[in-house]
């Protein structure tokens, strides 16, 4: 590696990258870790599967798909971040091979250190299968022979991975998912709330087929009941992968140490 591309290297470490199924997915689930690793200057990358062309009864595919992207490139942009959509169809989001090289071109593009995806178990296929492939083109990224875009540059080594809670904290039986870290987020829930404000368009859609009368009270809820496992306000949960060849150590606890709580908590934390 030459002195230039070391010295690039060196400047854009701290990146993290979310690779979700739908806009609007990480800042609900990770939005508040997001400002947070935001405050200690990291690079925010925020990319999804599909542009949510599903995510209205009233609009079509084309037309709430260009609304979401402008509402996820806003939200992004509140932490100073960049939005990237790997531009795959809702409800189709699937473990192939023309997804995951572009995966895979994405994580080489963006060079993270940490990449946070959703629960490998959740309550909707999409989720699931993104989580599938952000596993595996974090493995593949390094690998000069992988399938990947052409000129595409290995990441040097695999980077940080974590599953963000599923939603509700349930797998598809409903079964309780226990995280093994919370993250303290009381000081930044409202930047989480301003971000997931920028998707208005999810309004109406969350409370006709979801029955969510307001997300953003619900996001709260969820982020105060993670909260209670984790003795403070508000908090969000993951879960390192911690396979054969993927890193070890806890960089997301390492880096937020004032904030970081292991579940089960081995010491009592006082309700800020």
């Amino acid at each position: 590696m030459s002195e230039n591309r070391n010295a690039m290297e060196g400047a854009t470490r701290n990146v993290v990258l979310t690779l979700m199924a739908h806009p609007d997915d990480a800042e609900f689930l990770c939005g508040g870790t997001l400002a947070l690793l935001a405050q200690q200057g990291w690079n925010i990358h925020v990319a999804t599967a599909t542009a949510g062309d599903c995510g209205s009864s009233t609009l079509g595919p084309e037309e709430i798909a260009a609304i979401r992207r402008r509402e996820a490139r806003s939200a992004a942009s509140l932490l100073g971040g960049t939005f990237h959509c790997l531009e795959r169809r809702d409800l189709q989001v699937r473990y192939d091979a023309e997804t995951l090289v572009a995966a895979c071109g994405l994580l080489r593009a963006v060079r993270p250190r940490l990449l946070i995806t959703h629960s490998p178990t959740d309550y909707m296929v999409d989720h699931e299968q993104i989580s599938l492939v952000a596993r595996a083109a974090a493995f593949n990224a390094p690998i000069p022979n992988a399938p990947a875009p052409l000129g595409s540059r290995p990441l040097q080594a695999i980077p940080h991975l974590y599953y963000a809670d599923p939603v509700e904290g349930k797998d598809s039986f409903g079964e309780l998912v226990p995280p093994r870290l919370l993250i303290d987020v009381s000081a930044t829930l409202e930047a989480k709330l301003a971000m997931l404000a920028c998707h208005t368009s999810q309004r109406e859609w969350l409370r006709s087929h979801h029955g969510m009368d307001d997300y953003l009270e619900n996001a709260r809820s969820w982020s105060r009941a993670r909260g209670v496992l984790a003795g403070c306000a508000y908090a969000e949960g993951f879960r390192q992968h911690r396979g054969h060849a993927y890193p070890q150590d806890d960089l997301l606890a390492l880096t937020l140490p004032d904030q970081a709580i292991p579940y089960p908590r081995k010491n009592s934390r006082r309700a800020k």
